[in-house]
């Protein structure tokens, strides 16, 4: 594993890569993770014989500079960082995997066919318009997504989740993971010292503020992914339902669903082995 910069469409990436070749395994984190999230799944994905890189996403951890324009994180303009790693690498082939936010950029992504993708694994985020189908009829998940608005009130987020060491944060990944082996201090220390880097825990909520006030692409339209198409799922998701793998189908011509019980929202660090095992029955070689 190794680290490098990455200068590209005006922000110097800070991104962890593994393996060589010419088929890319781009790895997109979530909140409030970074870089650091995909480290189980690098050396399995190199192994595959994937090059792969897991950036800090705009906003995050070492990648700079950090805007603090609210439209600066609009999903289209999340689309042209990922468009813009894809063709720093020179990579002639690429497999897309995203979780949490990332996924949502991921599906985003693939949908908008903004580079051709040999292969999408999403995990523990639904397809954007089966959530917003959901969180227009179902009360049960619009109280799990009380964040969401929470987010959009000025300034306050930012001092209550970096108050205290970033408690907040800490307490996002230990508090809601079912096995907490993966998340001892230093994995959250690692965490909260990248949400409290100046101007990141601004840069993090804004992809929030944006998808509610800019949405661009993230509100679709949403023509079939012809991609194919791998959803992991750790069902003790406090923050997403099960549900909201319901109705999939309609939107990924080739989609698999890998369900994993007793295992939370943090499904690629909380259940490493079960998630790699997985991904090496699924994917090609490199």
């Amino acid at each position: 594993m190794r680290t490098l910069t990455i200068e590209t469409n005006g922000f110097r990436f800070a991104v962890d890569e593994a393996g060589d070749g010419d088929h890319l395994a781009l790895c997109l984190h979530g909140f409030p993770e970074s870089r650091f999230s995909w480290r189980h799944q690098m050396p399995v994905l190199a192994a595959l014989g994937y090059r792969v890189w897991a950036p800090d996403l705009r906003g995050y951890g070492e990648t700079e500079p950090k805007p603090r324009a609210v439209a600066a994180y609009c999903v289209d303009r999340l689309m042209e960082d990922v468009a813009a790693l894809i063709d720093a690498s020179g990579a002639k082939k690429v497999t897309l995997i995203g979780h949490d936010w990332g996924a949502g950029l991921a599906w985003t992504f693939a949908t908008n066919k903004v580079r051709p993708l040999e292969r999408l694994v999403i995990m523990n985020v639904p397809h954007p318009g089966v959530m917003r189908a959901h969180l227009g009829r179902s009360w049960s998940q619009l109280k799990k997504s009380w964040y969401m608005v929470f987010f959009q009130i000025p300034g306050l987020p930012e001092w209550l989740t970096t108050a205290k060491d970033a408690r907040a944060v800490r307490q996002a990944f230990h508090g809601m993971a079912v096995d907490k082996t993966h998340f001892g201090p230093d994995v959250l220390d690692r965490y909260a010292r990248d949400a409290q880097r100046p101007g990141a825990m601004t840069g993090m909520i804004n992809w929030y503020r944006a998808a509610m006030r800019v949405p661009g692409k993230m509100a679709g339209p949403w023509p079939v992914i012809e991609t194919p198409t791998l959803i992991v799922w750790g069902e003790e998701d406090a923050a997403l339902g099960i549900e909201l793998l319901d109705g999939t189908d309609a939107y990924v011509r080739d989609l698999t669903i890998k369900r994993l019980p007793g295992v939370s929202h943090w499904v690629q660090q909380e259940a490493p082995e079960k998630v790699n095992a997985i991904l090496k029955d699924w994917l090609p070689a490199g």
